[in-house]
């Protein structure tokens, strides 16, 4: 494994080895199981935001179950979780709605807790999807049993939603105010803004990026992404997900699968507003690109630091193995986890903190996650699979910390019976609070169809 700090060349003293972290596992239980759907979504489709909340002491999760006898795409309910000191409880369940993809949350340190939902309009079977009403729904930590009320978001017009929200859900959880996107096809992003007198007071569009390179322009469809709001700032970062553009590469593609479609996945762009309900977005910026060579980018995490630099984390695949004996022969292949800071629409330092190439075979890190302390200290948890350079095989998620003076910590070990290959936590992006404690929800490795959760001290 190489820890390699960046493109500014801190160099060795940038590793910090003074302050080893020892996590402690305090919990680690199943919360529930889930059936495929076979509607192309599943219990960590929203992975950009979360279903994961702390409000207070009380901590609540979201579920998605399969409906009985249901077809595809709509097929699918929400459930709401929360976990009481015997364990996780399903404290309700949709009787009604019928929806293709997770709910993620917010709450409010107040003890407001919300739920983005999708109902379809329709009630009946839906076996190619169809219109959809959005919706977010309200409970109280203090009584989350009782019936939800509806908090219907308003919208600029009356955007033609559908089962395919691609939907974005994040909170400021300290001043009580939400932002929500849903995409509208490959065109752009519907947003609405919640503000702490509690209206909806604030709409507009998001235009995606305009693509004028591409063999036939078009706009670059963003999703997979991750916001933040904070004092009315909202920042957007995410990855295109366009239908294969490259001719040559998409039939090539055609002749491997089959499918006249096969999406790309690999430029990363990003999008601030220094006041949601008063600023325009300003202009895209391609945060990092694995175009040339047909690779992939996967969004990881964002977070909005006090000083007002945001801070992303995503990873990378140099080339597509499938193109690459045909398009690109002696190209080497590599697997990376980056980092930016980003201020005033400027990246301001972009490195790379994890990577393994053919020539120097290591850890390949994969799903990337911020978590921030009370008193502003960045982590950075992933999943750590491969080989350590002794031959130790290794399979885990591990833990580092992103230092106020530049350096990167070693990193540590999450000693938990099975590593989480895919978590949401509780972001402070939800609006759960900073905290010395590392919350995760998710799937874990050799334990199929669980959704589970862990509790983790970082620091005392």
């Amino acid at each position: 494994m190489r820890w390699i700090l960046a493109v500014l060349a801190i160099g060795a003293a940038g590793i910090c080895q003074a302050e080893a972290l020892t996590p402690q596992v305090e919990i680690e239980e199943e919360v529930y199981r889930y059936a495929d759907a076979q509607n192309g979504a599943g219990p960590m489709w929203c992975a950009g935001s979360t279903c994961l909340v702390r409000s207070g002491d009380q901590l609540f999760a979201s579920g998605l179950e399969v409906v009985p006898d249901a077809k595809p795409l709509n097929n699918c309910r929400w459930m709401l979780f929360v976990r009481r000191a015997t364990g996780w409880e399903r404290v309700r369940v949709d009787s009604e709605g019928r929806t293709r993809e997770p709910a993620p949350m917010a709450a409010f340190a107040d003890g407001r807790v919300y739920l983005s939902v999708n109902p379809a309009i329709d009630a009946g079977p839906q076996p190619g999807g169809g219109p959809t009403r959005p919706d977010v729904l309200k409970f109280s930590a203090h009584e989350p049993e009782a019936p939800p009320a509806s908090v219907t978001p308003r919208w600029r017009e009356r955007p033609p939603f559908s089962e395919h929200s691609y939907r974005s859900f994040a909170a400021d959880g300290a001043s009580g105010e939400l932002v929500l996107f849903q995409n509208i096809g490959y065109t752009h992003a519907e947003w609405t803004f919640f503000d702490r007198g509690g209206r909806w007071s604030s709409q507009g569009k998001l235009q995606w990026p305009w693509g004028a390179e591409y063999e036939t322009p078009q706009p670059i469809r963003v999703c997979y992404p991750n916001v933040a709001l904070l004092d009315r700032q909202v920042h957007f970062v995410g990855v295109s997900d366009i239908v294969e553009p490259n001719r040559a590469w998409r039939e090539y593609k055609r002749e491997l699968t089959g499918l006249d479609w096969d999406y790309d996945f690999r430029r990363l762009f990003y999008t601030w507003t220094a006041d949601i309900a008063k600023k325009p977005f300003a202009d895209w910026i391609e945060i990092s690109s694995r175009d040339k060579t047909c690779g992939g980018i996967s969004p990881g995490d964002l977070w909005l630091a006090p000083n007002g630099e945001a801070h992303l984390v995503w990873t990378e695949r140099a080339i597509d193995e499938r193109l690459r004996d045909k398009f690109f022969p002696g190209v080497p292949q590599s697997h990376s986890v980056n980092y930016a800071r980003v201020r005033d629409g400027r990246i301001l330092e972009r490195r790379t903190l994890l990577e393994s190439t053919e020539a120097t075979p290591g850890i390949i890190g994969s799903a990337p996650r911020f978590h921030v302390t009370p008193d502003h200290r960045l982590f950075v948890v992933y999943l750590a699979k491969g080989v350590e350079p002794d031959g130790t095989p290794v399979s885990e998620n591990r833990v580092v910390e992103m230092r106020a003076d530049g350096a990167v910590g070693a990193p540590a070990r999450l000693p938990l019976k099975s590593p989480f290959i895919s978590y949401f936590t509780t972001t402070v992006r939800g609006g759960s609070p900073p905290s010395n404690t590392l919350e995760m929800l998710g799937e874990r490795a050799g334990v199929p169809t669980t959704i589970s959760y862990a509790r983790v001290r970082l620091l005392p």
